[in-house]
């Protein structure tokens, strides 16, 4: 399989990215090792995770995804043959939150013995800290790499504005810069994406690893009324989606899936892998079953009638 590189990094990654807020949550230990197995095993070999998933599930309290993570690299030996993604700065409660220096070296121990591994290829800020200097966090992350900690870094939810900031301060102080963004973007979510960000990424060489690539799964094509909004603890989420736009977008990905001998999901994903700014979109699954309809998208090339039809489907 092909691999992308990410950003100006020397992280080569498959064109998918499995996201580990599943594991501990929807995904059990067992069913998430079962997972892990089959995506390494169809070539892939990128994972996504961060410190607090999944701490919103009953009993939880964060760290869970990646101390299954980390066991699941222990058992099967094979932490030089994966790249592993994770982020600090989401709030944990009780004031565990943000990008504060010493809040970050914390952070960063804790997740190095959740994954039970030395280094951390991705460090992701998963949130903008307006609240601490920029040229601090960097400066923290330029020790950590240093430190043989960290590898590279990357930031999620923030404005166009402040990433371009960022890069600035970043090329200006001789500091480490953001190598990647995780946005959220699927065929139906574009705008923030697209609006502003995209431009940066593209005109800084970033990597993009969006998230909710197939919309909390509508775009798998398994909601299409409320009535289907109970069959997974993620239905919740997807009822904004079940408008009239929302209907089209369905009706494009079920003609394409349907000329092309796929499905739904599959050609979501096809359409984003082949977007030129993305670099590997973050997919989930909860059964292997599932698994197979994604790991299939990298080999789907739509033509460019399909393409403009979603284009057109999922216009604002």
């Amino acid at each position: 399989m092909e691999k992308r590189q990410l950003g100006r990094s020397d992280l080569y990654v498959s064109p998918l990215t499995f996201g580990g807020n599943v594991f501990g949550w929807t995904a059990d230990e067992k069913t998430s090792f079962e997972l892990l197995d089959g995506f390494i095993a169809a070539g892939f070999n990128f994972i996504d995770t961060a410190d607090v998933y999944s701490a919103w599930a009953p009993g939880n309290k964060g760290g869970e995804s990646e101390t299954i993570i980390g066991r699941w690299l222990k058992s099967r030996g094979n932490r030089d043959k994966v790249i592993i993604a994770t982020k600090v700065g989401w709030d944990f409660g009780d004031g565990r939150k943000g990008l504060a220096p010493a809040y970050i070296r914390r952070a960063v121990e804790d997740s190095l013995n959740r994954l039970q591994t030395d280094h951390i290829d991705l460090y992701q800020s998963h949130v903008d800290d307006e609240n601490v200097p920029r040229e601090e966090v960097l400066q923290t992350y330029a020790e950590l790499i240093k430190e043989g900690k960290v590898r590279w870094i990357g930031a999620s939810n923030i404005k166009a504005e402040r990433l371009a900031s960022a890069l600035e301060i970043s090329a200006k102080n001789g500091l480490p810069r953001y190598e990647s963004l995780q946005p959220q973007y699927n065929l139906y979510d574009r705008a923030g994406f697209e609006t502003a960000l995209e431009k940066v990424c593209t005109e800084n060489d970033l990597g993009v690893i969006g998230y909710y690539a197939l919309a909390s799964g509508f775009l798998s094509g398994k909601y299409r009324t409320e009535s289907d909004l109970s069959q997974s603890a993620r239905g919740g989420g997807v009822k904004k989606y079940l408008d009239a736009r929302g209907m089209r977008i369905l009706d494009a990905l079920d003609r394409t899936a349907a000329e092309t001998g796929s499905t739904p999901a599959t050609v979501a994903l096809a359409w984003l892998i082949q977007r030129p700014s993305v670099t590997a979109p973050i997919v989930s699954a909860t059964s292997t079953d599932q698994l197979q309809s994604l790991v299939k998208a990298p080999e789907l090339t739509l033509s460019a009638e399909a393409v403009q039809r979603l284009n057109e489907a999922s216009a604002l």
